[in-house]
């Protein structure tokens, strides 16, 4: 069998294949869709707050009004207690609550200070962490409009008593995510472990079904075999990539600061390398089931250990060394240091080099286990 017959029987055998159509086709299009809507809005905003007001004072309605004021609170209702607070959390109305204690103006104007209680559903991590910013920074706010009507009474320059509270202004200037949000930064990573996971998948199906069956994949050798199916697959994936990094990140405004024969550059050997793990470790499979359940299981560990959404430092350093066999861990890291932050190659080459070290070893050990499975069903048909 030619290289060229080999190719299109390689082709055959994936397209015949329900499973892995509808996890590559399928899966490609629509984790596309599903992964980055729960980042289209970027950050949250305007989230729902309810009211314990106990001192109904002008100072107390002034912080209410801040909060609302705030791009991170709307302030929906007053309770009269904090049970009735609690009630409309439950229901849905609101998504967090401020408490106002009484005296909060006598204390904050006889200088002994005041407590503000803030709560909230715990239950969505980035909805009550805007609640909570919201409304620490409208508490911060009316304590300093209270300090300054005090300097003032004292006779203060107001210039001078304006400066007295800010003494440092901030100004926050975002280098490599002018937004601020979550799509621009999160979504490379993703749709790098996307494409990752459903290579793996088909690869891990399609040599399941296969090594106890008889067919052309027993009849070739191992290395024509391993470099025709690589073949198959990248160039399959090139053109899943190219509609990621392409239209996607068009479609969903993710920077692109990379040059495209920089990308190009970069997502050959990850895809490369993924297939030659793929083909390396469908020879441990029997069973076609097998391979998409490991495989989603493992993602998300991938995706946090990976760096970019959580500290490394706050992960265990063996399981950060041993990650990096794992072709989409330098992949993502790269991707988002060359197209997210504007980096030169000479800052992603050490993770260039490394994703063609995982495609050299990947490609030995496939090797070894596509001749491994052949030589047991020959001994099996004998």
């Amino acid at each position: 069998m030619s290289l060229l017959q080999l190719y299109f029987a390689e082709w055959r055998a994936l397209l015949a294949d329900k499973a892995i159509v509808v996890t590559l086709f399928g899966g490609v299009v629509f984790y596309s869709v599903l992964y980055p809507l729960p980042y289209l809005n970027q950050v949250p905003t305007e989230q729902t707050v309810v009211v314990v007001d106990h001192d109904n004072s002008s100072l107390s309605r002034k912080l209410i009004r801040h909060a609302d004021a705030s791009p991170k609170i709307q302030i929906v209702s007053h309770a009269t207690n904090i049970d009735e607070a609690k009630h409309l959390i439950q229901q849905g109305h609101a998504h967090g609550l401020l408490v106002i204690p009484s005296g909060f103006r006598r204390n904050l104007m006889l200088g002994k200070g005041a407590t503000l209680s803030y709560g909230g559903d715990a239950s969505y991590f980035l909805i009550y962490s805007a609640v909570a910013e919201g409304l620490v920074e409208a508490g911060m706010d009316a304590s300093k409009q209270v300090q300054l009507v005090g300097l003032l009474a004292r006779g203060e320059n107001p210039a001078m008593a304006q400066k007295s509270l800010s003494p440092v202004n901030l100004n926050a200037v975002p280098v490599f995510n002018p937004s601020l949000g979550y799509t621009p930064y999160v979504v490379p990573g993703l749709f790098l472990l996307i494409l990752h996971q459903t290579l793996l998948i088909g690869t891990g199906i399609l040599g399941a079904g296969q090594w106890r069956n008889k067919g052309y994949w027993l009849e070739v050798k191992p290395l024509k075999l391993l470099s025709v199916r690589l073949a198959m697959f990248t160039s399959l994936y090139l053109l899943f990539a190219s509609f990621y990094i392409g239209y996607c990140f068009y479609a969903y405004q993710v920077s692109m600061l990379g040059s495209f024969i920089e990308t190009v550059l970069l997502i050959l050997p990850f895809l490369l390398a993924t297939g030659a793990v793929g083909v390396a470790l469908s020879c441990l499979f029997v069973r076609r089931d097998i391979p998409t359940q490991i495989y989603l299981l493992s993602s998300m560990p991938i995706l946090f250990v990976a760096g970019f959404v959580w500290p490394t430092a706050l992960i265990p350093e063996p399981l950060v060394v041993i990650s990096q066999i794992i072709p989409a861990i330098p992949a993502m890291n790269a991707m988002l240091k060359l197209n997210q932050m504007g980096a030169g190659w000479s800052a992603i080459l050490s993770h260039w080099i490394q994703l063609w070290g995982i495609f050299a070893l990947a490609c030995l050990l496939a090797w070894w286990g596509i001749k491994h499975r052949q030589l047991e069903a020959e001994s099996i048909n004998q």
